[in-house]
Order: C-alpha cells, then structure tokens, then sequence
C-alpha cells in the first residue's frame, strides 16, 4: 500500500514538473515571437569602453565573434534578440578639463569602426527609421549616446558637431557635476550643488538639444535637474539607464513622482540591470529586474518602461540575466506575470521609437530657428588648461592679474632688498 501511495506521489510530481516546465516553454516561445515582430532596443551598453580599457580601441586586436571576456559579443547578440542598441560614447569624468572631447570622439569613432567591420550584423543608425530599416534586414541598428555632459566641455559648438557625427542622446552628467549641471551624487551629500540644477548655461544646453532632436538623458542627474528638464523641454525625454526608486532607494534611480511626470510629457524610464540598482545590495536576480518593470508599469503606465542593461558597464548583473544573450527570459518572465502583448511590444521598442518621432517632430517644428552661439561665460570654466581666445575681456582681466602679480613682486623684492 505505501509503495502505491509512494508511485502516486512521484507520479503527481512529475507531472506538475512537466507540466511547468511547458508552460515555461510558452512563455519563452511567446516572447520570442514578439520579439521577431518588435525590435528590442536597449538605451545603454559600454561594450565601446570594454574596448578602450582591454584593447585601446585597436579593433584588428579583438574579434566580437570570439570576444569572451565581455557581456556582449555577435552570439550574445543574436541570441538576445538585440534589435537595436544604443552604445555608449563613455569617458570617464577625470578627463574633464582635460581632454574630454578628444576621447569621446576617439568612442564614437570606435562604434563607427565596429560598425564598418561587422556590417552583417551591425547597420549604423541615426532616427526611429533606420532601427526599423535595420530590424527588417536582420541587422541590429546601432546608434551612440554620449554619457556625461563633460564630454562636451562646456561648448555647444561641440555638442553640434558630434550631432552631425551620429550622437543621438546625450546624459548630461555622469558622476560629476559639470560647470553648468548637478549629478546625481549631489542627492547623496557627497558632491555639493553647484548649479541648483542647471545653470543659465545647462538650460540652453537643452534648448538647443531640442532644436538639433538630441535626446535628453537624465539618468545620472539629481531629482531637481530631472524636474527643471521635464518642466522645461518641448521634446520628451529617456532615462537611458535608470530604475524604480521605490523598489530600489538609490539616488540612481527615479522617484514615483517623476515616474508620473515622464508619462504625463511622453518619455520612457529604460530599466537598469545592476544589482546596485535593482536591489541596493550586491546580488539580484531576473525576478527582482522584472519588479521594476511592474513598479514603473504600476506608477506611471507601460507606456514609459524600456530596457537599459547597462552591459559592460558594471560588475555585478543578476542572476538569469548574466550577458545580453538572456533578455529573453525577461521578456518570458514579463509574459508570465501578465503582461500582455501589447504591453511587451511598447516595452521592447515601440515606446523608444514613438519618444525618437517626437524628438525629431520637436526638431522639425524648429528648423527656422538659429543654432544658439551664446557661449558659456568664461568665468564658468577659466583654468590653466583653457584658452580665452574669442573672450572680449577675458584676455585684458588674464593680463591685469599678470600684471598685478608682477608688480607685487617687485615691491615684496624692494622691501627684502631695502636696509632697516
């Protein structure tokens, strides 16, 4: 009789395991037919960074079909069903003052060159069109954000200028503040504001970002910058990498509040993978990814939610979502906590490519309007490193000081040299 009992129970098990793992099955079925009709656009990878840091860009050096040390490769690519990718133009905020600009434009010329070497996969993109272009030849469209308003330093001629170079967002911090923006470290106490918020110069930075149909990225920034964009900006905006305060409190991510600000002016929050991010400790999970989504869902609509893995850009990610390969099993799990069909196809790409048409709609509606070349006071940003060429008075004030100097020279020197 036991042994009967003992068939019985095994037998129910075995069932119920049969019986999960098909429906498991469907779900990854499902999500992979989705992901075949909609282009999986991601707001955030540093792949180009992995390549600066292990191969100082020499890309006859590394081969992305082989490339095994990063969490993006070609087979990861395909395998995740990357449809487009935004690939981050990143240096890191000790060039400010420096040479920010050579370098970015040493990452953007890198995502140029990747493109050119693998052009079987990759299609360079610049507008909601080409992703779509790119998404019926098979290819993954790949368009450039550049992370951190540093790299510009401080110049909207240069903010021009990598535009017609194919940069179609720009974060306007990192981790640092810059002479006309607060980062988001400014929330935390440790950095001290600046600007409260954006300075006279920040807010033409994004009118200008309007004007040219850059994207405007806040993720990095403080919660009063957020506010000051979302208030001001005639086009929506991207959180590019960036999660759910409320279901992670780091200053990272983005207050319900704001949530529902973003839907209210048509943005999107693209949902950060690192553990940090997602659950404020070290280890995290696809599960714990996927409360984000329903958080923001929840809040603010799936109209605003989006994928920012943040790949290769950080050290720990969660578990079942080791490498780009395995954004599948997060579109599975979003389908089987019931989100529906249409809900997954606005988080996969059609909310990224309804925020892209606006933007360039916004920067139709402004081509009668002149490029803005009011630069930023010279006062805002004089170091020893920076030239004042074009600065009226710049150079008289630099020769006065000069002057000055000198003269309190020689009279210390006369004073020293005079007998008592």
């Amino acid at each position: 009789m036991l042994s009967k009992v003992i068939s019985a129970v095994y037998l129910a098990l075995c069932v119920n395991s049969c019986v999960l793992a098909f429906a498991e099955d469907l779900y990854m079925s499902k999500a992979l037919r989705l992901m075949s009709e909609t282009p999986l656009i991601d707001g955030h990878n540093d792949l180009p960074w992995q390549l600066r840091q292990k191969f100082n860009n020499e890309l006859n050096k590394v081969d992305l079909n082989t490339l095994s040390s990063t969490h993006t490769n070609i087979p990861k690519i395909k395998e995740g069903r990357l449809g487009a990718q935004f690939w981050s133009a990143y240096v890191p905020c000790d060039t400010q003052y420096k040479d920010a600009v050579r370098q970015t434009l040493e990452q953007i010329d890198v995502i140029h060159r990747m493109c050119q070497k693998y052009p079987e996969t990759f299609m360079f993109a610049t507008s909601s069109q080409d992703i779509m272009e790119a998404f019926s030849m098979n290819k993954t469209a790949s368009l450039i954000g550049v992370e951190g308003g540093h790299s510009i330093d401080s110049s909207l001629a240069t903010l021009r200028t990598m535009y017609q170079l194919g940069v179609r967002y720009l974060t306007l911090t990192h981790s640092c503040n810059t002479p006309w923006v607060d980062n988001w470290l400014v929330d935390t106490g440790s950095d001290p504001s600046q600007h409260n918020g954006l300075s006279p110069f920040g807010k033409q930075v994004i009118v200008e970002m309007n004007r040219l149909g850059m994207l405007i990225d806040l993720a990095h920034v403080t919660v009063t910058v957020m506010k000051q964009v979302l208030d001001m900006s005639k086009a929506p905006v991207i959180f590019s990498h960036s999660s759910a305060y409320s279901v992670c409190p780091h200053k990272r991510n983005v207050p319900d509040d704001v949530l529902r600000t973003v839907n209210e002016t048509g943005g999107i929050i693209m949902v950060n993978f690192y553990n940090d991010y997602v659950t404020c400790s070290r280890t995290a999970t696809l599960s714990d990814v996927a409360d984000h989504f329903d958080h923001i869902k929840k809040v603010a609509g799936a109209g605003v939610v989006g994928f920012g893995g943040d790949y290769d850009g950080v050290s720990r990610v969660p578990e079942g979502l080791e490498d780009v390969s395995k954004v599948p099993s997060l579109v599975a799990e979003l389908l089987k906590r019931g989100w529906t069909d249409e809900e997954v196809k606005a988080a996969l790409g059609e909310n990224l490519l309804r925020v892209m048409k606006e933007v360039e709609k916004v920067r139709e509606s402004l081509k009668a309007t002149d490029p803005d070349d009011l630069p930023i006071p010279y006062d805002a940003v004089k170091s020893s490193c920076r030239t004042s060429y074009g600065y009226p008075n710049a150079g008289v004030v630099a020769s006065l000081s000069t002057l000055a100097l000198m003269l309190t020279l020689v009279l210390q020197a006369l004073i020293t040299l005079s007998p008592l």
